[in-house]
């Protein structure tokens, strides 16, 4: 998987590009950053990735770009919003106007409360693992409901935390942020790539391994 068709973009604005980009080298599939509209041509996938949703949603309008994700949406392009993206992404946000609008589910921005708030779990996704998977979530939102067509991957105590659609997949915790790489081949195979079964030695990620990444860029 050398070609342009077979890479997963990362949208490179704001928050979490460099872990994402060292998950996907792990799992064996080119990733590479994305901004500028030609850097949209002939990408597989696209993760938009956590950080600030606020900020996320409006250098997306300044630059344009959220045009340019409807575009490529409507043209096939596969999407995954991780805590921030998925809030991008979701169809309602409650008590505010939504985004992109690309999935039909309703989210709930910072349902868990400040910074301190954010905590560490494990939790059985079985269409993504035959494991339990390590969970973390950051001043994370909740996916409170979603509608026909989306599928409910992972539900937690009163809430929805990860959903997708035939298009989209949502996850309100960062995988990016944990040795596991299940989730990055969860979507590699949803976007039409068949990433190595095995491979992406998940015990000599470190926290900081992203870093190796972003001095390289």
């Amino acid at each position: 998987m050398t070609d342009s068709a077979g890479t997963i973009g990362v949208l490179n604005l704001q928050g979490d590009v460099f872990e994402h980009l060292d998950h996907l080298e792990r799992i064996g599939v080119p990733g590479r950053p994305v901004k500028h509209a030609e850097e949209f041509d002939n990408l597989a996938g696209l993760i938009l990735p956590g950080g600030e949703s606020t900020c996320l949603s409006r250098l997306l309008r300044i630059f344009g770009i959220d045009k340019i994700i409807l575009h490529r949406y409507g043209e096939g392009l596969k999407l995954w919003g991780t805590c921030a993206g998925a809030i991008l992404l979701a169809g309602a946000i409650k008590g505010e106007t939504p985004h992109l609008g690309l999935i039909d589910m309703e989210i709930e921005r910072n349902s868990f409360g400040g910074q301190l708030d954010s905590f560490t779990c494990e939790a059985s996704v079985p269409a993504v693992s035959a494991l339990p998977l390590p969970l973390t979530f950051i001043r994370a939102p909740k996916i409170t409901s979603v509608g026909s067509g989306v599928d409910i991957l992972l539900r937690m105590d009163d809430f929805i935390a990860a959903a997708e659609s035939p298009g989209v997949l949502a996850t309100v915790f960062h995988p990016e942020l944990t040795p596991s790489l299940e989730f990055h081949r969860y979507f590699a195979r949803k976007c039409g790539l068949i990433p190595p079964s095995e491979g992406g030695d998940e015990s000599v990620w470190e926290r900081t391994s992203w870093m190796r990444r972003a001095r390289i860029a």
